[in-house]
This record gives C-alpha cells, sequence and structure tokens, in this order.
C-alpha cells in the first residue's frame, strides 16, 4: 500500500478566484454571498447566491475556446491549471500515462442546457448549437482537463451530487494507494447559479429565502432555514509520497484516511441520526488508524439546512463518541461560500490542507443563535490558531451519498 500527499492546490470561489485569495478571505471571516446578478430575479423568492466575482472568461481562454466551453469546465481548468502550477510538476518529465483525472460535478452543464433548451422550442431543433452535448455532458471537465494538461492516465467524472467533489479525491487517493496510478487531479466543479436550477432548488425547499447575506448560511445556527447556492472549482494534485520525494515537491498534507457509504433511505434527507455519515466517518479513521481523540478539526459538510446539521452533529458523536466529539472543532465553511454542490468537497479539502499548513482552523461565520440539536464546538466566528494533526473534511449528498476524507499533517 502506498501513500499518498496532497502537493498541489487550485480554486475558483466566490471568496476569490486562486488559493490565496480564497484562504486569505476564509481567514478573514470573509462572505461571499450576495444578491444574484447573473440574472434577474424580479419573480424568484431565493434573491441570494455566491457567485464567482470578477470573471472574464477571455483572462482565461481565447474567445473562441471560451464559447465552446460550459462555465462548470472553465472553472474546473482554472482551478487544474493552478494546482499544476502549484505543484511544481512539468509534463515534459513526468509519464503523463500514469497522471488521472477525476473531476465531477453535481449538475454539469446546467447553464448550456436552459439555453439551448430554449433556443429549440422557440426556434426549433436546426438552431440547437452542434457544440451542446459536449459543452453540457459532466464528463467535459474531466476530459477538458485531460487535454489540457495532457493527462493520459485514467480520465472519469464521479457524480454524486454534494458529495462528488469529496469522493472524487477518495477514489483518486485509493488509485495511487493500490498502485495504479502516480499522481491525479481530482476534485469538483460546479456552475448552477442559473434560472432553472435556483427554481428546482427552491421548489424542494432546499435554499433559504432570507435576503440579509449575513444571515443566510448560517451552519448550525437554530435561525437556518436553507443553504444558498455557490459556484466555482476546487482541485487538488494527489501523489505518491516516494515520486514526491524524489522530485522534491513541497506536501501540504498526507490523505490517510477515505469513507463511503450510502444511507438507503430517502433521496433528499438524510437518515435519522446521520447513520450514514457516521459510518462514512469511521471508515476513514478505521484505514488510518486514527483515534477518534486525534482528530483535530472536522470540516462538516454543514449547509445551513435543519435536518442536515442537526443529523450531521449526531453523526459526529456517533463516529467519534461523547468525549471526543466534545473536545473536535467542527465548522462549515460554507458560511463564507454557500454550498457549491458538486464543487464543494474539493474547496473543503482545500480547506482542510491549508487548516493543517497554517495552523489555523476557520470558524463558521455568521453565527448567532445556538441550537440545542447543535451543540459541538462550531468555532463561531473567530478562527483559531492550533496545531492541525488530523482533518475531516465531510459531504453528504442527495440521493443518500456519505463521503469523508481523512488528511494527516505531513512531516
Amino acid at each position: 500500500m502506498r501513500r499518498v500527499v496532497i502537493t498541489g492546490l487550485g480554486a475558483i470561489t466566490p471568496l476569490g478566484n486562486n488559493v490565496e485569495e480564497f484562504w486569505k478571505s476564509i481567514k478573514a471571516g470573509k462572505c461571499g454571498i450576495d444578491y444574484i446578478k447573473s440574472f434577474d430575479t424580479s419573480n424568484f423568492k431565493v434573491k441570494l447566491a455566491a457567485e464567482v466575482k470578477d470573471y472574464n472568461p477571455e483572462d482565461y481562454f481565447d474567445r473562441r475556446e471560451a464559447k465552446r466551453l460550459d462555465k462548470f469546465s472553465q472553472y474546473a481548468m482554472i482551478a487544474s491549471r493552478e494546482a499544476w502550477k502549484d505543484s511544481g510538476l512539468d509534463r515534459n518529465k513526468e509519464n503523463m500515462e500514469r497522471v488521472g483525472v477525476i473531476i465531477g460535478s453535481g449538475i454539469g452543464g446546467i447553464e448550456t442546457i436552459e439555453r439551448e433548451n430554449k433556443k429549440c422550442n422557440e426556434k426549433g431543433p436546426d438552431r440547437v448549437s452542434p457544440m451542446y452535448i459536449p459543452m453540457g455532458i459532466i464528463n467535459m471537465a474531466t476530459g477538458n482537463v485531460s487535454i489540457d494538461i495532457g493527462a493520459k492516465g485514467e480520465s472519469i467524472a464521479m457524480v454524486s451530487a454534494c458529495a462528488t467533489g469529496t469522493h472524487c479525491i477518495g477514489e483518486s487517493f485509493r488509485m495511487i494507494k493500490h498502485g495504479y496510478q502516480d499522481i491525479v487531479i481530482a476534485g469538483g466543479t460546479e456552475a448552477g447559479i442559473t434560472p432553472l436550477s435556483i427554481a428546482g432548488f427552491t421548489n424542494i425547499k432546499a435554499l433559504t429565502k432570507a435576503e440579509d447575506k449575513n444571515r443566510a448560511s448560517i451552519p448550525f445556527d437554530k435561525e437556518r432555514s436553507g443553504f444558498v447556492m455557490g459556484e466555482g472549482a476546487g482541485v487538488v494534485i494527489l501523489e505518491e509520497l516516494e515520486h514526491a520525494k524524489a522530485r522534491g515537491a513541497k506536501i501540504y498534507a498526507e490523505v490517510v484516511g477515505y469513507g463511503a457509504t450510502s444511507d438507503a433511505y430517502h433521496i433528499t434527507s438524510p437518515a435519522p441520526g446521520g447513520e450514514g455519515g457516521a459510518r462514512a466517518m469511521k471508515l476513514a479513521m478505521e484505514e488510518a488508524n486514527v483515534k477518534p481523540e486525534e482528530i483535530t478539526y472536522i470540516n462538516a459538510h454543514g449547509t445551513s439546512t435543519h435536518l442536515n446539521d442537526s443529523c450531521e452533529t449526531e453523526a459526529i458523536k456517533t463516529a467519534l463518541g461523547e468525549e471526543a466529539a466534545r473536545k473536535v472543532m467542527v465548522s462549515s465553511t460554507k458560511s463564507n461560500t454557500g454550498h457549491l454542490l458538486g464543487a464543494a468537497g474539493g474547496v473543503e479539502a482545500i480547506v482542510c490542507a491549508k487548516a493543517i499548513q497554517d495552523e489555523f482552523v476557520p470558524p463558521t461565520i455568521n453565527y448567532k443563535v445556538p441550537d440545542e440539536e447543535c451543540d459541538l464546538d462550531v468555532v463561531p466566528n473567530e478562527g483559531r490558531n492550533v496545531e492541525v494533526k488530523y482533518a475531516i473534511s465531510n459531504s453528504l449528498g442527495f440521493g443518500g451519498h456519505n463521503s469523508s476524507l481523512l488528511l494527516k499533517e505531513y512531516k
């Protein structure tokens, strides 16, 4: 069994269009939520989202290329380029047949799908773009990144709703651990702030209708009323340890455990007591041979919905035991970024890696009203300077998908 480390990070988020900007904003406790600017929300009950700011695709792609890429693919490519550059890898020196890509999305090219559906209905089928399919299908984030970087190993797109990004990183960890690849570009991407997406999530009663951006995404707060849609991408470079050491790579953290389970319960609601999420955390700790009391920090899924946050609190107590659960720090950076759906796990894995590197646990911002059902240490409003030896990142998705990633300080 080979050891796996993180050697590169890349992100484009509502809090910054690269990792440095993003992490600086997280540490400062900034909120990336605001009124939706990408379309007119006059007839919508939901007015807020966490959009990527100051984004011009032609800053990253030529005009022709930008027109042939849905925004979710653009975000994936931008984050992957940053992560690859950050890692110091050189495609001319690597066996690119041993470099894989696993980048998923919850809903893929929904912006393209909406636009071309409107064309088809209003102007007829002949007016639908020939690029509609290759722009809309979810695997094209992975496909475009593979082409862009020249990665010729396994190229797969995983889809498990809001658990997608963590599943992609976890399965990439396994691929390297068991010898199938030496390097994998892994994470999640999403560009779902569109009229149809907002309407759909609103009508399933998942989104908050709050209009105060500082009281909208409020995980673990008793007044929480639903999540806020976010967008962007988070990508990490996973690498076999000896390969990374041989080239003198900087190492952010080691991936030591991964757990993935299913609730087999309900399409949108978590199983009672967060049973599936608890099993995912336990599996990650068992693989890492780590005791519950050794976990310093949990980046919770923490969506700001009533059921998720209360069930995840119970899941943490079940997985760690009551005593260790009372001591572990648990925060949700969705209070800063909103919920990036399929990209959430990628971005939050970066949070955990940076928390380990900088010895800083980020807070749950805009927290005001304690909830007796969410009675763990949620690091309210102020981050903490503390050594982070082990960090868990949780992601839970519609359909009952649960995934937990366990990172370790590398020494």
